[in-house]
Formats: structure tokens, sequence, C-alpha cells
């Protein structure tokens, strides 16, 4: 039989990528690693390892990066991954700021940049979405043109459909149904488009409380209420995307609200999103609230609940954090009834300063309202974790296409 020429599987070529993008994977995994190294984790014999290595090296993958020391023996050549084999871009978009981060192909943050979003309702989001990343990409110290991929988080979705953001209202100017061309025109690299709270759950998934994990539910409490649904190890956005806006749940303990998209608002919302902390606070007797965005004030109450239950209090804070708990297990109480999930992720800042106080009250009172009881933890990924799982999103892509050494 006559060998086929290409990519067919089995042939030398295919061999070699998939070696060359394991090694690669190591390489990211544990850092330098000598020739002999990267031979026992892969299995390569020596002279195989040896040319595997200076294959990516010419290819421009790899870089020699010192040598062992301290070891009995000659010192032996280290080799790393290039950081400047590509670079990807991730936007964290909401309506205070948009947040911008260039990291190299490691997953190193090379460049952030941040500017606030324009309140008028017709803000030029092209040119928001443009300055934003070339501030990033100048602190990064490379051009725009470096950056291989970009991904970009708002509240809500676009709808796969139409092309137009869908379930979040309250950001100006996202809403054209011709944004999505106008962004491609502007910029030179692919671009993708994701929830906020999904690219949290990249985030844990990939280096926080999730981390082998396959089925998992992340519940996020900031400026609003929303989840992330992961399934199989692989995110669940729905037919419109809307999947996990569960801000719109209708709850016991909840008025009943209709229209909920014109409203921006739902039942669980009303219930344990951030700007019910302060009626909360005021119902059981808290005085002298703090001041500030709803997410602030909410943060701040819970934080200051928190400490006091870990001292034992009993006061008005306790009470506070009980009935927060209370809100936020009930409406978490419908998503473990229809998934069944393996591992509750709890996260955003309002729920984080919580901390352990608040997880033990969610976990107690899940277990009387839902029959089955997933572990609960708090996210490991607490600073700027929408921006970190657009980072990773968008490295992921462009290591497949960087490293695919088989073309």
């Amino acid at each position: 039989m006559t060998a086929t020429s290409g990519n067919t599987p089995g042939t030398p070529r295919v061999l070699r990528a998939m070696n060359d993008r394991a090694a690669l994977a190591l390489l990211l995994e544990h850092g330098p690693l000598s020739r002999t190294r990267i031979g026992k984790l892969t299995g390569l014999s020596k002279p195989t390892a040896s040319q595997l290595l200076a294959r990516l090296e010419a290819a421009g993958l790899v870089v020699a990066t010192g040598v062992t020391e301290g070891r009995p023996g000659p010192n032996a050549q280290l080799y790393a991954v290039n950081p400047r084999a590509a670079h990807a871009a991730g936007l964290d978009v909401n309506p205070r700021r948009i947040r911008a981060a260039v990291a190299d192909v490691t997953g190193a943050v090379a460049g952030e940049f941040e500017l606030p979003t324009p309140k008028k309702a017709a803000g030029d989001v092209v040119r928001q979405v443009t300055d934003a990343l070339d501030g990033a990409v100048k602190a990064a110290g490379i051009t725009r043109g470096e950056v291989h991929r970009l991904v970009i988080g708002t509240p809500g979705a676009f709808d796969p459909s139409t092309g137009r953001l869908r379930y979040a209202s309250h950001l100006p100017g996202w809403h054209s149904p011709t944004l999505l061309d106008e962004l491609a025109a502007a910029l030179p690299m692919p671009v993708e488009y994701e929830n906020d709270v999904n690219l949290v759950a990249v985030a844990e998934q990939r280096l926080g409380a999730a981390r082998g994990h396959d089925d998992f539910v992340l519940l996020w409490n900031e400026e609003g209420l929303g989840a992330a649904l992961v399934l199989g190890g692989r995110l669940h956005r729905g037919f419109t995307g809307g999947a996990g806006e569960v801000g719109f749940l209708p709850v016991p303990g909840a008025p009943l609200v209709r229209r909920v998209t014109r409203a921006n608002s739902g039942g669980f919302q009303e219930l344990a999103g951030a700007q019910v902390l302060a009626r909360l606070a005021r119902e059981h007797g808290v005085e002298d609230l703090p001041r500030g965005q709803h997410a602030e004030v909410a943060a701040a109450l819970v934080r200051r609940a928190a400490q006091e239950a870990g001292d034992g209090g009993t006061g008005p804070y306790a009470g506070l954090l009980d009935s927060y708990a209370t809100g936020l297990a009930t409406g978490l109480a419908s998503l473990v009834a229809v998934l069944d999930p393996e591992l509750v992720v709890l996260s955003g800042e309002v729920i984080v300063a919580g901390g352990e106080a608040l997880r033990a009250r969610v976990a107690a009172e899940l277990g009387e309202l839902a029959a089955s009881r997933p572990r609960l933890v708090i996210g490991g990924v607490q600073r700027h974790s929408v921006l970190r799982g657009a980072l990773e999103s968008a490295l992921a892509a462009t290591r497949d296409e960087v490293f695919d050494t088989s073309r």
C-alpha cells in the first residue's frame, strides 16, 4: 500500500506535529526543560528530542534560556516557549469601564489599559474598543498587528442568529446590528465575543477552583447576578446565547417580574442582586450604610457581615448575612435541580467579600432546598477574572494556530 501525502493521520508529518505540540504543552506547564527531561516526559529518544527542539527553535517557537546548575555532571541546555512567538488580547466591557490586556503566548500579561465607558447612548463603540486595545498594545511594547486574536467579554450575549447583543440593555451603544461587522473591519485580527460570566468560568476551569472539573455551575454576583454552565467540559451557551441569565429567573420570595428584558431584571435579581443588600441591611437594623455604586456598597456590607460572623457576632450584620445566603441558595436550588452539577463556584465581588462565612451558610441552605448536594467553593481567580478568562480563551485559539507545525 502506498502512503498518502499531506496530513493523513499516522504520516511522519502529523506524528512530528503531535510530538511538537506535546513538547510545547510541557514547556508551558513546567517552564524551562532540558532535552533529556523533554525526552523522558514525551517518551522520545534523545536524538528525536534533539531534532524536535531544533525544529521548534528554527520555527521561532522555543528559545534557549540557560543551563541547569547545581547538579552533578555537565550542565544541560534549557529550553522554553518563546514568549514573543505570538500575542493575544482580551477586553472586559461593562457600563463603568473597559479594561484591556495583552498576554504573550506563555500567558504572561505584557500590557494593560483601562478607560471609562462613555455614558451617552450613542457612544462610538468601535473607537472605544480600538482605543482600549491600542492602550494595552502600547503598554506591551508591540503593535496592533502582532496581536493574533482578541476576545471581548460583555454582559449579556451576542445572539448568533442576529448578531445583536441581548440581555444587556444597560450597555450603551453595543446593540447596533452592524457592530460586529464594524469591529471586524476596524481590527486586523480575528475577534470573538463572549458573555462576561462565561469568561469567568473559563478562568476558573483553566486556572482556578474548577480545574479538573467537567461539570460545574458558576454563580456570579457583581453589578448583576449571572451564571455560567459548564457541561461535559464545554460552556453551554443556549440557543440565543442566553444560558445562565439567571437574574431573570422567577424565584420564591421575590415579586413576579414580567417583561424581564425590558425591566432588565427578574425575580432572582430582586431577591439577591447587589442592589438589594442595602435594603436587607436596613431591614436588619444596620445604620450608617456605606456610599458608592451598588456592587461596592453590597461588597462592603457583606464583608463587614462576614467579619462579625467570624467573631461570633449575633447582631444585625449576622442577620444580613443569613438573609443574603438564603437568597443566593434559593436561586441556586433551581439550577441544581435541573443540572445536578458536580461543583458550584461562587464568584464576583459581592460573593467573594463574604468568604467562608457566606459559603458555609449558602451550602447549608442549599442542603435544605435541593435534593442533590454539590460541593460549593469560592472562586480562585479573584483579580480581573473576566479579563483573565478573555485572555485564556484568546490564548487557547492562538496556541492552536501558532503551535500547529503540520502545515
